[in-house]
């Protein structure tokens, strides 16, 4: 009985470590999809504030 409970105790451990690594990757793929999205997000301020000519974000600057 021990070795069976060793192996479903392994499993639990692989399992978890699965989950684990697809998080950590997950979380790296949102960090980069965020990262495109802000420097999108930029360009598209700055295209408006230059296209209208007004500081719309506040920081002084057009474009």
């Amino acid at each position: 009985m021990g070795i069976f409970w060793d192996l479903m105790q392994q499993n639990e451990l692989n399992k978890q470590q699965e989950q684990a690594n697809s998080l950590e990757e997950r979380v790296e793929q949102l960090e980069a999809e965020l990262t495109t999205t802000k420097t999108l997000l930029r360009k598209t301020l700055e295209a408006l504030e230059t296209h209208l000519n007004t500081d719309i974000d506040g920081d002084g600057q057009l474009g």
